[in-house]
Parts: C-alpha cells; structure tokens; sequence
C-alpha cells in the first residue's frame, strides 16, 4: 500500500511539472507562429491543462481501467465548475464576459448532457468516441472563427495573461528551448500518467473500492492541479476573464477531446458503471445546468454563490466517501 501511495504522489508531481512545462513552450510556440493570443488561452492552454487527463484516461483504458478514465473526467469537471470557479469566486467576485454566457457556457453544458445520453447504456463505444471527437473539432472551429472578431481589450488581456509568449521572431536557441520544453513536458506527462494510475489502481484495490471511485476522487483532484494553479494566478492578478475561460474550455475539451480519444483506443469502449450513469455523470451535468443561472445573474459570480459552490462540491464529496466505500 505504501509502495502505491508513493507511485501515485510522485506521478502527480511528474504531472504537475510536465503539464507546466508543456503548457509554456507550446504557448510560446503557438504565439511565434502568429496564433493570436485569445486562441491561444482557449486552446492551447485549456487542452494543456486537460493533458493529464488525457494521458491517464489512455493508460487507464489499456490495462482495463476504463471506469477511472471516465470518473476521473466526470471527477475533474465537478472539481473545476464546483470547487476551482467556487473559489476563484470566493477569492475575488468574477464577471462574466458577454461571449462566455453566449458561447462557452452553452457548449460546456451541451456536452456535459450529451456525455449523460451517449453513457446511459453503460458503455462509451468508439463510435461515441468519434462522436465527442467531432464535437471536439467543430467547437475548435467555432473558437478560431470567434477569435477573429474578438475586441482589441480581450486580445490585449490575453497577451497580459501570458507574457511569456512574445509575437516577435524569436533567435534558434530561444525557438528550440521553447520546442524542447514542450516536447518533454509530453514525455513527463505520458511518464507520470503510467505511474499515478498505477499506484491509484494498486490503492483501490488496497482499501477494496471501485477504480471510478478513485478517478472520481483522487485522480480527479490530483490532475486538477493545473487547472487550479492557472485559475487561481489569474484570480489574484485580476485575469477574471482567463480563470472563467480556462475552467470552461478545460471543462469542455475534456469531454468532446480527452474522453472522446480515450474511447476510440479499446476496442469494445469504455465500459460506464451504474453509479457512473445514474449519479456522478448526471452530477456532472446538473453542475454545469446550475451555473447558467448563475452566470446570468447580474453577469458575475458573488462570493455568496461561489461559497455556496464549494460548499456544494464538499458535500458531494462526502455523499461519494460515505455511499462507495
């Protein structure tokens, strides 16, 4: 149990690093190669940050693990709508763009039902898969489009956001320190994904709980680290619009992208539990419903709602600690 714990602590420090590392020199790389700086946050940075995720969800599904790839989705969206935008509002009172309620809202609860209807006969099949994948390219598609016609304040928020992701041509060794950051970030990723799966599965079978329950808990919270650093960061520096776009398109990109490539590697899919169906992923798609209300409220998130959030995800933690263990 001992040897697991420590296999699982030192994948998510690998993931932690590897998803930072990743994150600044693709950011880098994508801005030199005259991407603007909006899609930049919305894409690279939101799919960065949902990495782990993908690494795990695949080494999960190959050594037939699939109900932790998708509780650790379901896990890791409730972490990122409940408890990293609960606290970013507690921290500071965030306003909603006009944009986020017409667009990014809409989709992340779209998906969130979506993934309901296509889990509900208890498998995630390959055609699922390419479903959620093509969702995945339309949504990238619409962001390029909107990107476009962004407000120069927005394209400027953005570039203040990420400083380090100079426009200008930049020297060889500059370009090629950027390129290795973000190839070895992917290498410390797949690494760190293979061990913290290993050593979740070896705890799961320790204490005799089922792999969602871990993914739903552990690995959920543990591969919401990137999410909830960049949330926080940009929180405190008064970045509202980076925090609510990063858990939002995150949130989304996990389950159009990450997920939908999972369920494409094995060949009968994804099997879906019946708590899965019935209580986490319909969680999952009630937390996302719930923040349209809230959004729209007065176009910001007090910190009265962003407590109660929190509050909402800490009792949702204890409903999974004392109903599945």
């Amino acid at each position: 149990m001992a040897g697991d714990a420590a296999w699982f602590v030192v994948g998510l420090i690998a993931l932690t690093v590897g998803a930072e590392a990743m994150v600044r020199g693709s950011t880098n790389v994508a801005a030199r190669l005259g991407i603007s700086p909006i899609l930049i946050g919305l894409t690279v940075v939101s799919i960065g940050t949902s990495l782990p995720e993908l690494a795990i969800g695949i080494t999960a599904a190959t050594e037939g693990s699939g109900e932790l790839a998708v509780g650790n989705i379901a896990g890791t969206n409730v972490v990122n709508i409940l408890f990293i935008l609960g606290l970013s509002a507690l921290l500071r009172p965030l306003a909603i763009e006009a944009r986020t309620l017409r667009f990014d809202l809409p989709v992340m609860a779209g998906a969130a039902v979506l993934l309901w209807l296509l889990a509900a006969n208890g498998v995630l099949s390959r055609i699922d898969g390419a479903i959620l994948v093509c969702c995945a390219a339309v949504y990238t598609a619409a962001l390029i489009r909107a990107s476009r016609r962004e407000s120069r304040d927005v394209v400027a928020e953005y570039a203040h956001a990420y400083p380090d992701s100079p426009r200008a041509a930049p020297s060889r060794r500059r370009a090629a320190y950027d390129t290795a950051m973000m190839l070895g970030g992917i290498v410390v990723i797949i690494i760190g994904a293979e061990w913290l799966v290993t050593g979740a599965v070896g705890m799961a079978r320790g204490f005799g709980v089922s792999d969602a329950l871990i993914g739903l808990t552990v690995v959920a919270i543990g591969t919401s680290a990137p999410e909830l650093v960049t949330t926080v960061v940009s929180t405190v520096r008064g970045e509202r619009d980076v925090a609510i776009g990063n858990l939002l398109g995150s949130s989304i990109y996990n389950i159009v992208l990450i997920l939908g490539v999972t369920c494409l590697v094995p060949a009968h899919g994804l099997p879906v539990s019946q708590s899965l169906v019935r209580v986490d992923i319909p969680i999952m798609a009630a937390a996302a419903l719930v923040c349209i209300p809230i959004f729209i409220s007065g176009r910001r998130i007090h910190r009265g709602e962003g407590a109660a959030m929190v509050t909402a995800y800490l009792a949702y933690l204890a409903l999974l600690l004392t109903t599945q263990t």
